[in-house]
């Protein structure tokens, strides 16, 4: 089912969540999207030259918005990260499910089709309770306009993934999307890098955290990869939903890699986010409509 790419590419996320975590210790964060941006673009490059596929596109403005608007996004998540709790950061993040399903539901109601939607939409909304359960976010009085930044990064991430599935219905190759995607960031982690005092020398790092930076732009090209193929390909609302299953991936990676412990709220809020994706796997495939793309 092409749904299961985003399930993969949430695990590849979370795994390269796992290294920004190690390499962050010696590398800032302009540092590690400079460095995950250009290892995608390089292996972006060969894997496209590999394919036959060109990286001359039809659509350039269309690569342009979704490549502004997804950096955006994720420079605001950086900064929500820098300055509210993990978990709240994480949560305004993963809003853009629901922004998503906002989106599509408005939408339908311009063509008399909500009710249609309405299940997978509460399957959408499902997951994010089970989110809320895992990371139990919290909000200081001082901290509002940090969480209204970290609100506007989930929406940008919606916008972007809908841009995503645009470009999928004009056909647009997954890989090419990604590769442009790769670029933006890098330019933009190159231009706060030089706000910031330049690179860190790799004499100056740990090796733990440079032996990372590579994996860190290969996992991002291929979370990146297999979000774009499960949005430009299937329901989007059912890939919104799919989507949480990174909360799960990285709750393991913490309880095994970091020794965090998940609670017992955070358990059951596992077992509904898994519980939601199943049931709008099951919706799914009963064909309630959606929109998408037709790509051969």
């Amino acid at each position: 089912m092409q749904a299961l790419w985003m399930v993969w590419g949430s695990f590849f996320f979370a795994t390269m969540a796992v290294g920004i975590k190690i390499a962050s210790r010696d590398f800032n964060l302009f540092e590690l999207v400079f460095y995950r941006g250009v290892v995608s673009v390089i292996f972006m490059a060969l894997l496209l030259r590999a394919r036959g596929t060109p990286l001359r596109t039809p659509v350039p403005m269309m690569h342009a918005w979704r490549t502004l608007i997804g950096v955006l996004s994720l420079g605001a998540w950086f900064y929500a990260i820098a300055h509210l709790p993990l978990a709240t950061a994480m949560t305004l993040n993963y809003m853009s499910g629901v922004w998503v399903a906002a989106f599509i539901v408005g939408g339908a109601l311009l063509y008399g089709q909500a009710q249609r939607q309405g299940p997978l939409l509460a399957t959408v909304l499902m997951g994010f309770v089970g989110v809320v359960m895992m990371l139990r976010p919290t909000l200081d009085h001082n901290q509002l306009f940090a969480g209204l930044v970290g609100l506007l990064s989930g929406l940008g991430a919606a916008l972007a993934y809908l841009q995503v599935t645009a470009l999928g219905k004009v056909g647009e190759p997954e890989g090419r999307t990604v590769f442009y995607f790769s670029l933006g960031s890098a330019l933009v982690g190159l231009v706060g890098i030089a706000f910031t005092g330049g690179l860190t020398s790799w004499a100056a790092a740990s090796w733990q955290s440079t032996i990372w930076l590579i994996p860190i732009g290969v996992l991002g090209a291929l979370g990146q990869w297999c979000m774009t193929r499960a949005y430009s390909r299937c329901s989007t609302l059912l890939v919104a939903n799919l989507q949480y299953s990174g909360i799960v991936f990285g709750a393991f990676y913490s309880l095994v890699l970091f020794g965090d412990q998940i609670p017992l709220l955070g358990w059951a809020g596992m077992l509904v986010i898994v519980a939601s994706g199943l049931l709008a796997t099951v919706l799914r495939t009963r064909a309630l409509p959606d929109t998408p793309a037709q790509v051969p």
